[in-house]
């Protein structure tokens, strides 16, 4: 299937669905298992609801996403979904696969859906291997990299406001705010001479 073509290490949304509720989380594990019959895992940890949703039903979908993907994507998502919070809803750009499953056609290079053959518990994790049941190409956009992310989606942290600049007296930490410091000085705090200060 074309779809797994577009399968890097990088950031996927997973989806999938109990009852009217649709849910999802943005996961970095998808791996080809075999190629005939094709199968993928997925690992989820095992505190999102949409593991239990997928542990439930059987069901999931996989959204490889693209470069295109906008930071509020992964707000929305996240590495975690609650029990009580339906993250699909009023969800931009979202369409609908064969077995009734959410992908998110906007920002995804590719979809697959996935029916699940086998569970390997890990502890704090689950492993899912699912029978690919559908997958489809949906742009050419090369796919969502953690390097990617982190260097052109995640926001910039905003830089710390201005250190001090001056000197600082290696004895007490007193700091003298002035670009020159006095050959006559003395620290107010400790009574050390220049030669106990160093350049900040």
């Amino acid at each position: 299937m074309e779809a797994l073509r577009s399968i890097t290490y990088g950031l996927y949304i997973l989806t999938a669905k109990e009852g009217f509720f649709d849910n999802g989380c943005v996961i970095n594990t998808l791996s080809q298992m075999t190629s005939d019959p094709l199968r993928i895992s997925v690992t989820v940890n095992k505190q999102n609801y949409t593991h239990d949703m997928i542990l439930n039903t059987g069901l999931f979908n996989v959204s490889i996403l693209s470069q295109s993907a906008p930071f509020s994507l992964f707000q929305r998502f996240g590495f975690r979904s609650g029990r009580t919070e339906n993250k699909v809803y009023d969800c931009p750009g979202i369409s609908r696969s064969d077995n009734g499953l959410v992908y998110l056609a906007d920002w995804t290079n590719a979809m697959l859906s996935g029916k699940v053959v086998q569970t390997v518990d890990l502890g704090s994790h689950t492993v899912f291997i699912a029978e690919v049941t559908e997958s489809k190409v949906l742009s050419s956009q090369p796919s969502m990299s953690y390097s990617y992310y982190h260097a052109n989606v995640k926001p910039k942290p905003e830089r710390k406001a201005t250190e001090k600049k001056g000197w600082r007296c290696r004895i007490c930490g007193y700091v003298h705010e002035e670009e020159e410091l006095p050959a006559d000085f003395v620290c107010p705090w400790c009574k050390h001479g220049p030669e106990d200060f160093e350049r900040l």
